[in-house]
């Protein structure tokens, strides 16, 4: 007969481990569930409900025994711990928002709770429902007439949140703030046509008594998004240059930059990407002298400009670069690249519409080729021309495909594939930009046109550090960050442009510009004291950082040394920047 306690410690010994990967897969389920419960996100009910499920998730995490976690499953655990803070911060952060836009958006509950009724599936009563959206048509438009009396009379002052607004003014927003409501309301009125269009010819009744009073809300609302468009924001409806964005402050950078375990202030951060262009400036007058230009480096970089593909080759163009450097690091036993990874990338050409904003190649499984089409007008045509010649190409194809972004999403597939749900751009764009410098340092670039192509995208990376933290903390405008990426970087104005608005336009994080140089020199620190101290063969580094998975560097770092990781302590680990 077994005693009982040593059945107790059976039973104990046969505990199952903690299976960290599905305790994140079971939270991204769950949380991707909400998101299509509450799609709208400037709804309160949806901020209530995230606020409440990520307590809970904080909660169910502290009752893992952290301690009986090995390695890889404290660092899975860090990493769903720290994003859970990270969205209440963000949380927290909306609120602030919404207290700055609110003078804008008097009626936008009104409106959101029509489309939160219907989700919960309340009955609808039709010709109360046409009372209601009369009465909003009329809210809507007296919200403009007030706007307007107060702008007339000063009682509104528009800023561009860095000045001080008049001492009489009674109510304040900065044109950044305006922005944000614009994109509000643009999901207002979306969320306003999906309500409608769920009763519209499926409710004889619904249709019969509010056509009339739905159309009255939708111009009312247009016109009231025109007048903030055109009086608060100051541009028109057409306009295609104006950049406003949306400054975070310093603050705020300090916690991104805490969520990604970056224990640098922004103004250090800044001062290393000015060593980092001063090194490239050095660089790039070396390679002008080459080309006969002396430290003329402006003049070389025009030379490099027009060695482009004539129209229809620019296809051949970026095959026949993608398999240059599929063979220089093949050759060199440098990383891992499954024959499947080199079958299956693709190529497609980007629209007219989309350079807008990415006038340079875009990248993964498929790369996306910036290119002018017959559509665009002559002086576009030339600026796309240029500014994808052969040696910008030659730098950028295989920081898109491999050994870059198609080679790290495919292994990022097929090893620890729920980290995935930390995307950082530390890791996905530091790595791409890593291979950058290190195909350098390795002789990848041979000609001074090759070296010239090279040397701009890391100007590029080093003055994206440095205008896009300057203008969050409130020391750059949009136009000034433009004027940098002309004189300091050689950008055509055009692309410049599209550069600053793809930025700036919201649809990246704060830090997503900084964190290419960045995280390629926290991989280039890592790789000194891993390969360069002979723990580790460059191939083995690679690799290992690979199959990683795309978290912030610090834990790849804690990962590949097996350094200690303590919950609920901030980051120490400062990487020296080196070329």
């Amino acid at each position: 007969m077994i005693p009982l306690f040593a059945l107790a410690a059976m039973v104990t010994s046969f505990a199952p481990a903690i299976d960290m990967p599905a305790v994140i897969n079971r939270f991204a389920a769950d949380r991707d569930s909400l998101e299509r419960a509450y799609p709208v996100a400037a709804s309160q009910v949806r901020a209530d409900r995230f606020r409440k499920f990520y307590n809970e998730e904080l909660g169910t995490l502290g009752r893992i025994d952290y301690g009986q976690l090995d390695q890889d499953g404290k660092v899975d655990y860090v990493l769903l711990e720290e994003m859970l803070r990270h969205e209440l911060r963000t949380l927290d952060a909306a609120v602030e928002y919404k207290r700055q836009m609110a003078p804008l958006l008097p009626f936008a509950n009104t409106i959101l709770d029509l489309e939160l009724a219907r989700r919960r599936m309340e009955p609808i009563d039709s010709p109360a429902t046409a009372t209601k959206l009369n009465e909003l048509s009329k809210t809507i438009a007296d919200a403009k007439k007030r706007l307007e009396g107060e702008l007339e009379h000063g009682d509104l002052a528009v800023t561009n949140g860095v000045d001080k607004a008049p001492a009489n003014a009674k109510i304040v927003v900065s044109r950044s703030s305006a922005n944000r409501a614009l994109q509000t309301l643009g999901e207002v009125r979306r969320s306003f046509e999906h309500w409608y269009g769920f009763y519209n010819g499926y409710d004889p009744s619904f249709g019969w008594w509010n056509e009339a009073p739905h159309k009255a809300v939708l111009a009312a609302l247009d016109d009231y998004v025109n007048f903030v468009r055109e009086r608060i924001v100051a541009i028109k409806a057409d306009d295609k240059t104006t950049i406003i964005g949306f400054p975070i402050g310093r603050e705020a950078l300090l916690a991104d930059l805490e969520f990604e375990r970056i224990p640098y202030t922004p103004e250090e951060l800044i001062a290393i990407a000015d060593k980092q262009y001063d090194w490239c400036l050095a660089e790039m007058k070396k390679a002008s002298r080459e080309l006969g230009y002396g430290d003329d480096w402006h003049k070389a970089l025009e030379h490099v400009k027009q060695q482009y593909v004539e129209p229809g080759k620019q296809p051949a163009l970026i095959r026949e670069l993608a398999l240059e450097a599929i063979d220089f690091v093949e050759k060199r036993d440098l990383v891992t690249i499954p024959p499947l990874a080199k079958e299956t990338w693709r190529m497609e050409m980007m629209s007219p519409e989309a350079q807008l904003q990415n006038p340079f190649f875009l990248g993964g499984e498929t790369i996306q080729v910036s290119f002018p089409t017959n559509t665009m007008a002559h002086e576009a045509k030339l600026m796309s021309l240029r500014g994808n010649n052969r040696y910008f190409a030659r730098a950028t194809v295989h920081h898109e495909l491999i050994p870059g972004h198609h080679l790290q999403g495919f292994m990022a597939d097929r090893y620890n594939p729920h980290r995935q749900n930390f995307y950082t751009p530390f890791y996905v764009e530091g790595w791409a930009l890593y291979w950058e410098m290190l195909l350098w340092n390795l002789g990848f670039a041979q000609t001074p046109e090759q070296k010239i192509g090279m040397l701009f995208w890391r100007m590029h990376r080093c003055a994206r550090i440095t205008f896009s933290l300057s203008f969050h903390l409130g020391k750059m405008t949009p136009q000034q960050c433009v004027d940098m990426l002309v004189d300091k970087v050689g950008h055509e104005r055009e692309n410049a442009l599209a550069e600053v608005r793809r930025s700036f336009a919201g649809n990246y994080s704060p830090l997503y510009q900084a964190a290419y140089m960045l995280g390629g020199l926290q991989l280039m620190s890592l790789k000194h004291d891993l390969v360069d101290s002979g723990k580790m063969t460059i191939k083995q580094f690679h690799d290992a950082v690979l199959h990683t998975g795309p978290i912030p560097i610090d834990l790849v770092r804690v990962t590949l040394t097996g350094a200690p990781l303590e919950k609920d302590k901030q980051a120490t680990w400062r990487f020296a920047p080196t070329n």
